[in-house]
């Protein structure tokens, strides 16, 4: 599985704390052996259920957000400098593990993909901190994945939960108007 992970993951490398992206990869070999979805799934699945006929894989959803988290916090870097300090390896392993609790969310059927009966009754923010938390996830991380979503609107945001939950959007929203 370590192999899988690091194919479906190479952004893994853009974490520089070598302890920090074994945690990150750890929490995803979890999260697929407490699923019934396997890494060729997320290639074919769309990234929400939320969205009728969703074409976006969830991967290509995924790999958006972390990217555009990523390029984003550089950016912010280079323009803000030590007047906003920003983890890029938090912001990367908040995105990368964002959505990681979706894999218990989700159940498939032949073709179909609907709400899992934990989907139905924790949303994946929640099983996703629960996840990381497992695989021993430091708090600046788990708190990304728990407010990167609409749950997070009632708490304060890190700047690097800040990030991520704009990068999620972006990556949402635009779908929702089509």
């Amino acid at each position: 599985m370590k192999r899988e992970i690091k194919e479906l993951w190479p952004e893994l490398d853009w974490i520089t704390n070598e302890e920090l992206r074994e945690k990150v990869a750890k929490t995803w070999e979890l999260a697929f052996k407490k699923s019934v979805l396997t890494p060729k799934d997320l290639e074919r699945i769309p990234f929400t259920l939320l969205v009728k006929d969703c074409k976006v894989s969830f991967m290509a959803h995924k790999k958006a957000v972390a990217h555009i988290a990523y390029e984003s916090a550089k950016v912010m870097q280079k323009f803000f400098g030590d007047n906003l300090p920003i983890d890029i390896d938090i912001v990367v392993a908040g995105a990368i593990l964002a959505d990681v609790g979706k894999l218990l969310e989700y159940e498939k059927d032949d073709d179909t993909i609907r709400f899992s009966k934990s989907g139905t009754l924790l949303r994946h923010a929640f099983t996703g901190v629960s996840l990381a938390q497992a695989c021993g996830v430091p708090d600046e991380v788990c708190h990304i994945i728990a407010v990167h979503s609409k749950e997070g609107d009632a708490f304060k945001r890190t700047t690097e939960g800040l990030i991520v939950h704009h990068a999620d959007f972006m990556a949402y929203l635009p779908f929702k108007n089509l």
